[in-house]
């Protein structure tokens, strides 16, 4: 057996998971495992064996709430939307097994791309920019496009309003997440103002959760995505909230998860938030229109997943260094963000 960890190692037996490929792929070789950069759920490493290679993506271990953790059901569409429109890893193996990581985990493929975290695409050439937006937005689009049903996912949402049912489960969440009645009021204020203004609406569509700049893998010299990542949140939903979430980069500092405001848009080539609105739109020929409830409730779930990475933090087990810290200030950055959009809602 020869085992190897680098920058810093993982958070499981490197032992056990030797012998797991060794079963599965016999052959000899050193496993190599590296923590990737960049990521605030689910720890991720790349994992070589000689020539082969994979990624391995896991729960953390003592997770605070097992849906915000959904392993299986990002595994189940990544296999579901192989030989689709829509461009993502190809998954090797799920393993529930939890006695030989510690938590349930799996393999997909190793994508050679480029993973930007900020959607100023620093090092990218100006023209290089606005390709990248089209990319991202019909990477979107197509999404929202599929026929979910056709590939297997027909039974992947469950009944009633879709809107009522998430703002219920994302508060539970930050009821699971807040360290006290002080801890943040400007979010308590934006769960009263979207439980007064829950819309209701026929559109159903299967949603990433997360879409945003760093969960897309561009490729690695042409200005298009080849990748989506991350589908943990994934589930049948309304699609204005996936492009809400998606446009919060005009709305937040770029100190506040890579964001665009305050940025020289023109001049790096980069659409204003109505240019890619209007994008989407006209892709998806989509008859509804993002509003603030849509903002709001994006930034509201921004909120309450970073206060999950806090609550991690504080419990010593999150993949981010000074995870408390940065989680509890981007949780304030969100709920700041969407106090702004209700007041600026007529």
């Amino acid at each position: 057996m020869s085992v190897q960890a680098r920058d810093g190692g993982p958070d499981f037996d490197l032992r056990r998971l030797d012998a797991y490929l060794r079963e599965w792929l016999g052959g000899r070789g050193t496993t190599v495992v590296a923590r990737t950069s960049g990521g605030m759920s689910n720890p991720t490493y790349f994992v070589t064996r000689g020539d082969w290679r994979a990624v391995l993506r896991k729960q953390p271990n003592n997770i605070l709430m097992p849906s915000a953790h959904a392993i299986d059901r990002e595994y189940r569409v990544l296999v579901a939307l192989q030989g689709s429109a829509v461009p993502t890893p190809r998954p090797y193996r799920y393993c529930e097994d939890p006695e030989i990581l510690g938590t349930p985990f799996y393999l997909m493929e190793w994508l050679e791309g480029r993973v930007v975290y900020d959607y100023g695409l620093r090092g990218f050439a100006c023209e290089e920019r606005a390709a990248c937006y089209r990319s991202m937005c019909a990477t979107l689009a197509g999404i929202h496009q599929l026929d979910y049903k056709a590939v297997g996912l027909g039974d992947f949402g469950r009944p009633g309003n879709y809107f009522a049912r998430q703002l219920n489960r994302w508060s539970r969440l930050w009821a699971e997440y807040r360290r006290g009645d002080d801890d943040n009021p400007a979010l308590d204020r934006m769960v009263r103002w979207l439980a007064e203004r829950v819309p209701t609406s026929e559109t159903l569509a299967l949603c990433h959760g997360d879409f945003r700049m760093a969960n897309v893998i561009f490729h690695q010299t042409e200005p298009r995505v080849i990748g989506v990542l991350d589908w943990e949140l994934s589930t049948l939903g309304h699609p204005l909230v996936d492009l809400a979430f998606n446009s919060q980069a005009w709305r937040m500092a770029p100190d506040e998860n890579g964001g665009l405001l305050g940025c020289t848009l023109a001049e790096m080539g980069i659409p204003t938030e109505a240019e890619y609105l209007d994008r989407y739109y006209e892709l998806t020929c989509a008859s509804e229109r993002l509003t603030a409830f849509h903002q709001v409730f994006a930034m509201f779930r921004g909120a309450v997943g970073s206060a999950g990475v806090a609550a991690r933090g504080d419990l010593g087990n999150s993949v981010l260094p000074d995870a408390a810290n940065v989680g509890r200030r981007l949780a304030h950055a969100y709920a700041t963000r969407g106090m702004a959009l209700i007041a600026n809602d007529p």
